[in-house]
């Protein structure tokens, strides 16, 4: 999906809806906004697509008249046009109706052999909107269609598939391409919906983007205009103590090289220093490992607390390699009552697992400075049971974890999401399936610290590490290794800095 550099708001159903309602209120009427979705379905399916037959698939709300203006202007331009009807002609609404009375084809009812004979189905049944699980002919409609592997292209979002939190409702189309209009939902990048939307384009449906002013989104498409405006650029005149000083926190001896991912992510991301702390039992091993990253020795939270003294280092990273246990619970407790900007990852989570009301009070506490967690499901799901049982999408559970924890929460995975505690989200579409590889998270971590490190606000720098981290991965490609991220970031810097 390659929306507008200006398009990075995602915006719910309820303020989609909102912005349809505002745009009419204003003078222009709904069915133009219909005619000019269907005209986009159409525009894109001419240019990507060889002519043939096509199969017309239609509901009973708007998503079912977008349908109908799409298959009468392919029709006007010569396809074989098949339109299929979710229910009866004489119980369409509103602008839906009007777009139906401007086909003049027949409308055949809606069965599961839709498809058939078909190059090529438009799916125009349910909109984002979808407040059931899809059953019946429409669901058995959908199966024969996926399974005869026919190219589908979506009106919206694929029927099936909830517009807000991504999730599947009965079933879904599997689609080639998605037309959805003036902004993206996040429905289109939270699994498992992104895997059935297929490639999505946003197309201007003459909705203007004023109304955002009104709606004021706070889910956003995870890309540099985004956080552009906080981004550290480098200077003529830098020098390292003024690009900050980062701390990463060494495990035991035999579990030494998390930290070190972590530091290289940490100084390839721009940190003027980095120093990894490093208990008696790792000194060695550490040593032998490292060059351009500094070394110091640590034996236990009052150690640490003594190198935070030195208040040029101004973040600090715990948890890859940590150890779980009492020490590394300790050992965060001295970062954060040191005011360092800290990120929280991994075993420093899961150390907490047993008292997480520990760790929210200390983050909380008066001398703590900014904080990043960055839990996968499974680290999520022990700090914050209460708030996954309660279920919702994985953009609300993050949105919840991070009012709770009054803390920024990257939890992770293919459809990332940074939440804040004021509301405010982003979802990544950038990482590939490359970065499923051992201490990939490690160097992400290391990234979010040296923005940190260099005076990023924590939201803006988690949101940028996760997007660096994204692109350092889509660079090198298949056979990527943890290893391998922290090199690949000149060449992401080399083309995003002249963009910012």
């Amino acid at each position: 999906m390659k929306p507008p550099a200006d398009s990075i708001e995602l915006l719910s159903v309820a303020e989609m809806t909102r912005a349809d309602a505002m745009t009419i209120a204003r003078g222009k009427a709904g069915i133009t906004l219909m005619e000019n979705a269907g005209a986009a379905v159409a525009r894109e399916i001419v240019a990507r697509f060889r002519q043939g037959p096509v199969s017309v698939l239609c509901g009973p709300g708007n998503n079912g008249g977008d349908g109908f203006v799409a298959a009468r202007l392919l029709a006007e331009q010569g396809w074989p046009v098949t339109l299929f009807l979710l229910g009866r002609r004489d119980a369409l609404k509103g602008d839906a109706a009007i777009a139906a009375d401007r086909w003049t084809g027949a409308i055949h009812a809606l069965d599961a052999d839709a498809g058939r004979g078909a190059s090529l189905v438009v799916d125009a049944i349910f909109g984002a909107g979808l407040a059931r699980d899809v059953e019946g002919v429409a669901a058995e409609a959908i199966k024969r269609i996926n399974e005869a592997r026919i190219p589908v292209v979506a009106v919206d979002v694929p029927s099936g598939i909830d517009g807000d939190t991504g999730a599947m409702r009965g079933a879904a189309f599997a689609a080639a391409l998605t037309v959805t209009f003036f902004r993206a939902k996040p429905g289109h990048l939270l699994l498992p919906g992104r895997l059935y939307c297929g490639e999505v384009k946003v197309a201007d449906i003459g909705i203007d983007a004023a109304v955002l002013s009104e709606i004021r989104p706070a889910a956003f498409l995870n890309a540099p205009p985004l956080w552009a405006h906080a981004f550290p650029r480098p200077r003529l005149d830098s020098h390292k103590y003024t690009k900050g000083h980062a701390v990463v926190v060494s495990g035991g001896a035999s579990h030494t090289g998390a930290a070190r991912l972590a530091a290289r992510g940490a100084l390839r991301a721009g940190t003027g220093l980095v120093t990894v702390a490093s208990p008696p039992s790792a000194l060695l091993i550490n040593a032998a490992q490292l060059t351009s990253i500094m070394l110091q020795v640590f034996d236990g939270a009052d150690d640490l607390t003594a190198i935070l003294e030195d208040k040029r280092k101004n973040a600090l990273l715990i948890g890859p390699g940590a150890g779980v246990g009492p020490a590394t619970r300790e050992n965060v407790l001295a970062a954060l009552l040191s005011g360092a900007a800290t990120v929280l990852d991994a075993d420093a989570l899961t150390s907490f697992a047993e008292i997480p009301r520990d760790l929210l009070v200390a983050i909380k506490g008066y001398f703590a400075g900014p904080v990043v967690m960055t839990p996968h499901e499974g680290e999520f799901a022990r700090l914050f049971p209460k708030i996954v049982e309660e279920g919702g999408s994985k953009l609300d559970r993050a949105r919840k974890a991070a009012a709770e924890a009054a803390a920024i929460i990257i939890l992770k995975g293919a459809d990332t999401v940074v939440a804040a505690p004021d509301g405010r989200a982003t979802i990544a579409r950038n990482a590939g399936p490359e970065l499923a590889t051992a201490g990939s998270g490690d160097v992400l971590a290391g990234i979010v610290l040296a923005l940190l490190a260099q005076g990023m606000p924590p939201f803006e720098a988690a949101a940028a590490a996760v997007w660096l981290h994204g692109e350092a991965g889509r660079y090198f490609g298949p056979g990527l290794i943890s290893e391998d991220l922290p090199e690949m970031l000149p060449a992401v810097f080399r083309d995003l800095l002249p963009a910012l």
